[in-house]
């Protein structure tokens, strides 16, 4: 018992800064999923002010490596999208309403062509797309900007980086390609907050 609420308390300071109650983590651990009681819900920031409120989280009970990710979209249907990546931690943690439904170790960009923080919306998607701006495949693409930056499956190793995109492992990415819809909100934030 001792061990999950170990593994509990790391995963709030994986999203939050607050301190963590272990009584209300220990009894709503279910499973592979972190469940809060009505009323004692956290809330991510995504830009300035904005922040969400989280139902449940995925219970990650290893460390996660490049290439590697969680998914188990449990939340209920026509609950919308919205993603948040914290360039910090590399992660990308993806939600349908109130619920964490994905979790992934990114890429995300060099000094030299970094990533852009900030609020912003999908606003175009491609199940197979080639930048023309580096030749180069972007499969299951999900537009942010008008001037190029993406999110899109990369082979997610260590040491590499991208022009400002934000890389995925391929099965992850076509997961969130299956579920995000133009519109939906993604939250790049430089470290978290």
């Amino acid at each position: 018992m001792a061990a999950l609420i170990a593994v509990c308390a790391v995963l709030l300071a994986r999203y939050t800064q607050a301190p963590v109650d272990r009584a209300v983590v220990e009894e709503r651990t279910i499973g592979s999923r972190i469940w809060y009681p009505k009323g004692h819900y956290p809330s991510l920031t995504l830009a300035g002010t904005e922040r969400r409120v989280v139902r449940s989280l995925l219970a990650q009970r290893h460390a996660m490596y490049f290439g590697d990710f969680i998914w188990e979209d449990v939340a209920k249907a026509g609950e919308p999208v919205w993603i948040r990546v914290d360039l910090g931690r590399q992660l990308m943690s993806v939600f349908r309403g109130a619920d964490e439904i994905g979790s992934a170790v990114i890429l995300y960009g060099t000094d030299g062509k970094p990533t852009p923080t900030g609020l912003f919306t999908v606003l175009e998607t491609a199940k197979e797309h080639r930048s023309s701006l580096y030749d180069a495949e972007m499969p299951f693409m999900l537009r942010l900007t008008n001037d190029g930056i993406a999110i899109h499956a990369s082979e997610v190793v260590e040491g590499s980086a991208t022009h400002g995109c934000i890389g995925l492992p391929a099965e992850f990415a076509e997961r969130l390609f299956n579920v995000i819809k133009r519109g939906d909100v993604v939250a790049i934030l430089r470290f978290s907050q």
